[in-house]
């Protein structure tokens, strides 16, 4: 799919406004939080956390680590 959008002042910034059906498309809506990634395919636009991964294996180290103290904080 290929669609023009046009780039429009927002403060001192730049910006895009998203066409309803892409707002759709990535369950997004007013003052949600998009990412962008740049990888060798291009510019992709996500409503996901690309660091999301790296904070969930960080979080699951620690669980291990931690396992008796959070099972009685959680009591």
């Amino acid at each position: 799919m290929a669609a023009k959008m046009k780039v429009r002042k927002i403060g001192n910034s730049v910006g895009l406004i998203l066409p309803k059906e892409v707002a759709e498309q990535l369950h997004v809506g007013e003052d949600d939080t998009v990412h962008y990634v740049v990888d060798t395919n291009g510019l992709h636009v996500t409503p996901f956390d690309p660091d999301f991964d790296a904070a969930m294996e960080a979080f699951e180290q620690t669980r291990r680590k931690y396992r008796n103290a959070l099972r009685a904080l959680a009591k």
